[in-house]
């Protein structure tokens, strides 16, 4: 009987293969090789369909005394083969690093990329799940150490024999939040002007969509409107909706997980109240008119499934819409920059729009406190009427010289 145990590292095995007619798995392929502790003769096998299929598993073996690699690493998803040589990937490193390398991938890249294969990782799953996590909201520092665990245990699958290449190593993600940064010098680069801009930009969408699809437009305005994430969009139920006061109450959020998109938390772990203004209320209404059960979503796609900001964006060819529209750098997150924007331009105290962006810091909603040039004509024409409220006519007089 065939021993269950994996070659030593750096032992030389012989291998061959059997032809057993007949039989539905009519090629044994087998390898032999002398312990080198008790210099017993030790084999292991394992019975295939064709020739081909016992060559590679000879070969798995063969790299397998090289390097030491369980052959089954090859085929593992990236989530199983990241745990296994997670202490190598991440060797040397302090723990005040590895605290949050951990995190990013256990937030970010099991459930993004963990169901693919080690071997089907491309450079194209990472940029795309790298942009995601920018849409989604997350820190450059927080992308910045995700990409970092990716690119280490991706290291070590090259160093494993898995891959020839490291597609982890990706660039040009930085250029999104150097556009962010932007906005501080230019704060309206990152939000629509107006709601004329919002309603083009959502029927330009729908165009784009398969079949036309209306929802999406109804999706781009709720979002704007209620300053929310797409995926707190996604999470709306008709429980959550007060239709005496048209609040909001955001629960949830739809993201990525192991084999598709789940429903979660919100960022911050708790529950917010957003206002839902006339322009929008129609839109709910009719949702909430259709909806069959509490837990209802009011937000889904064309086919009744979850939405995410990657679903929007290629559902609506939302790239080329944009770019046909003038605003080549806007993201689907910029709905919500938008809705903050418009919220504070209305004077909307920063308290309360800190609750309503469900923002941890103060200083993250100061950012959106951008006056525009009106509201900068307006304050000097305030100086100036309260100057000339407290002149006194009998006073001196400013000579102009």
């Amino acid at each position: 009987m065939a021993s269950p145990q994996q070659p030593p590292i750096g032992v030389t095995l012989s291998p061959d293969v059997e032809h057993r007619p007949g039989r539905t798995l009519a090629y044994r392929a087998r390898v032999r090789w002398t312990d080198p502790v008790t210099k017993e003769r030790r084999s292991k096998s394992t019975s295939t369909e064709t020739p081909e299929e016992a060559q590679q598993w000879i070969d798995d073996m063969t790299n397998a005394a090289a390097s030491g690699l369980d052959p089954l690493a090859a085929t593992m998803r990236l989530t199983d083969y990241g745990e296994s040589v997670m202490t190598l990937a991440l060797r040397g490193l302090e723990r005040k690093t590895l605290d949050p390398y951990l995190a990013g991938w256990r937030k970010r890249v099991v459930p993004t990329l963990g169901h693919i294969p080690v071997r089907m990782i491309s450079n194209g799953a990472v940029d795309r799940a790298v942009h995601g996590w920018i849409a989604d909201g997350c820190g450059r520092s927080t992308v910045k150490n995700t990409i970092a665990v990716l690119v280490r245990v991706m290291e070590q699958a090259v160093r494993d024999g898995i891959r020839d290449r490291n597609p982890a190593v990706v660039t040009g993600w930085q250029h999104e939040f150097k556009l962010a940064e932007d906005e501080l010098d230019d704060p309206r680069s990152l939000a629509l002007a107006d709601w004329e801009a919002l309603t083009t930009l959502a029927a330009a969408l729908v165009a784009a969509s398969a079949n036309e699809y209306a929802g999406w437009s109804d999706v781009v305005l709720f979002a704007a409107c209620t300053a929310a994430r797409i995926g707190e969009v996604s999470g709306v139920r008709a429980e959550d909706i007060d239709r005496e006061t048209w609040m909001w109450t955001v629960r949830r959020q739809t993201t990525a997980g192991p084999g598709g998109l789940i429903d979660k938390g919100t960022k911050g772990k708790r529950a917010r109240l957003v206002p839902l203004i006339e322009e929008i209320q129609p839109i709910v209404a009719r949702r909430l008119d259709v909806a069959t059960k509490p837990d209802s979503r009011l937000f889904v796609g064309p086919r009744g499934g979850r939405i995410s900001t990657a679903v929007l964006r290629d559902a609506t060819h939302w790239d080329d819409v944009v770019v046909s529209l003038g605003y080549e750098h806007l993201r689907r997150h910029d709905l919500r920059h938008t809705g903050l924007t418009w919220m504070a331009d209305a004077g909307v105290p920063v308290h309360v729009l800190q609750r309503i962006a469900g923002h941890g810091q103060l200083t993250t909603t100061q950012r959106y406190l951008h006056p525009d040039r009106r509201a900068f004509r307006d304050a000097g024409a305030a100086l100036s009427a309260h100057l000339k409220a407290r002149r006194s006519p009998d006073g001196p007089q400013l000579r102009v010289v």
